[in-house]
C-alpha cells in the first residue's frame, strides 16, 4: 500500500473507521490491503508473536518468584508490535516506552535485555546494537527525543525513519503535543505509534480525551493520522509500511510524520505491581480475547497452508528452549552493586561519591551479606 493510498484512505474514512485486513476469525476482509509476504516471513512473524506470549508468561512467573523486578506485560498487543516492526528497515530507529517487548523480539532480542528487568543497566545498553533507544519509564518524555533523532536523520539525508511507541495515557502529556508540533513544523520522518490498549493504568481511554479517536489529533499538527486494528498484525504491517514510505518520499509536498493509533487491549495488569480487578470487569477482558492476535493470525496462516500442527509444534519447542536459555544466561550474571554509581552523572557529585564510599565501607566491614539484610 503506497503513501498515496494511505493519504486518500484517511481522507475518505470516518474518524472511527479503523483499518483491518483480518477479521477476528482470520478471514481476509480487505483483500486489497493484504500484503504480499513470503511464507517464511509470515511464519517468522507468527513465531515472534508466540515467542512474545511465552516470554511474557515466563517473566511474570519470574517476578512472582522474586527473580525479576517489576514487569510490564504485553499480552494482547503482540499483533501491533510484531506487525509494525516487520514493516521497518533494520536500521530504522526504534524508541519504545516499556511494554513493547515485541519490537525488541522482532529485532533479535539480545539476551542482555532480561538484565534490565533484573536490575542491571547493561540490559538497556545492549539495545543500542539493534538501533533501539533505552526503554523509558517516565510517561511520554521520550517522544521529543525521538523527533530530534529523526530530524537529525533528515538533516543528514539518511533514508531512515524513527518509530516511537507510547500508550494512550501519553497523549495527555505535554511532551506528546510538543513532539507532534515539532514533527509537523519541521517535517520530520517520525512515525508516532500509539498503542491504545484502553487503559492508562486505571484510567480508561474515554477519560483521556474527548476526541473521537486519538489518530485525529494529528490533523491539528498538519500531518496524517490513521486508526488501525492493533490486534491484526497484517493491518499494522501495511499501515506502518505505508507511513514509512510516506516519510521517506523526498519529493512529497505532504508532511512526513504519521500518527498511527493501534486499537487493542492489555489482557493483564499494567505492571506486576497493579491489580486490574479493582478497576475493570473480567467480562470486558474476555470480550477482547475473542479478537486475540495470535489466534486470528494462526487461523489465517492455516487457511493458506503456511502453518500446520507439525510446524507449530516445532515452533513451540524452539521457543521453550530459547526462553529457558535466555533466563539461565541472565541469571548467571553476578552484577557489582557499585555499578549503580557509574552512569548517574558524567562527573560524580560530592553526594554521590559519599554514598559510594559508604557502600564500599559497609562491604569491607561486613562483606556482601550486608546487602541482603533487608530481604
Amino acid at each position: 500500500m503506497s503513501g498515496d493510498v494511505l493519504e486518500r484512505d484517511l481522507l475518505e474514512r470516518e474518524p472511527d473507521d479503523r483499518i483491518r485486513v483480518l477479521d477476528a476469525d482470520g478471514t481476509v476482509v480487505a483483500p486489497g490491503l493484504e500484503p504480499d509476504l513470503e511464507p517464511e516471513t509470515l511464519r517468522s512473524m507468527y513465531r515472534d508473536m508466540r515467542f512474545c506470549r511465552r516470554f511474557d508468561e515466563r517473566m511474570i512467573s519470574l517476578q512472582r518468584q522474586g527473580r525479576l523486578g517489576t514487569y510490564a506485560s504485553l499480552a494482547g498487543q503482540e499483533g501491533s508490535q510484531i506487525g509494525s516492526t516487520y514493516a521497518l528497515a533494520s536500521d530504522d530507529m526504534l524508541s519504545f516506552q516499556y511494554r513493547e517487548h515485541g519490537a525488541i523480539v522482532a529485532r533479535g532480542a539480545p539476551w542482555e535485555y532480561l538484565l534490565y528487568w533484573m536490575g542491571h543497566e547493561d540490559g538497556n545498553a545492549a539495545l543500542a546494537d539493534i538501533d533501539v533507544f533505552p526503554l523509558n519509564i517516565s510517561i511520554g518524555s521520550h517522544l521529543p527525543h525521538a523527533v530530534g533523532w529523526s530530524w537529525a536523520a533528515k538533516l543528514n539525508d539518511d533514508e531512515n525513519v524513527t518509530v516511537v511507541h507510547f500508550g494512550d495515557g501519553s497523549t495527555s502529556e505535554g511532551d506528546f503535543h510538543e513532539a507532534m508540533n515539532i514533527a509537523g513544523v519541521f517535517d520530520t520522518p517520525t512515525l508516532f505509534f500509539c498503542n491504545n490498549n484502553q487503559w492508562a493504568i486505571s484510567v480508561p481511554r474515554e477519560r483521556q480525551t474527548a476526541s473521537v479517536t486519538i489518530a485525529q489529533k494529528a490533523r491539528a499538527y498538519g500531518f496524517a493520522g490513521v486508526q488501525v486494528d492493533g490486534m491484526d498484525p497484517l493491518a499494522t504491517y501495511v499501515v506502518t509500511s505505508a507511513a514509512r514510505e510516506n516519510a521517506l518520499e523526498s519529493n512529497s509536498d505532504r508532511p512526513r510524520p504519521t500518527l498511527i493509533e493501534a486499537v487493542q487491549y492489555r489482557y493483564g495488569a499494567h505492571t506486576t505491581a497493579d491489580d486490574p480487578d479493582v478497576y475493570r470487569d473480567e467480562t470486558e477482558v474476555e470480550r477482547w480475547r475473542q479478537r486475540d492476535p495470535i489466534d486470528r493470525f494462526e487461523a489465517y496462516l492455516r487457511n493458506r497452508d503456511v502453518l500446520d500442527d507439525d510446524r507449530i509444534g516445532a515452533i513451540e519447542t524452539e521457543i521453550a528452549a530459547v526462553v529457558a536459555t535466555l533466563v539461565d544466561r541472565a541469571e548467571a550474571v553476578d552484577a557489582d552493586p557499585a555499578e549503580m554509581f557509574e552512569h548517574t552523572y558524567a562527573e560524580p557529585t560530592p553526594r554521590l561519591e559519599e554514598q559510594r564510599d559508604y557502600l564500599e565501607a559497609l562491604r569491607e566491614a561486613h562483606g556482601e551479606s550486608v546487602l541482603l539484610e533487608d530481604e
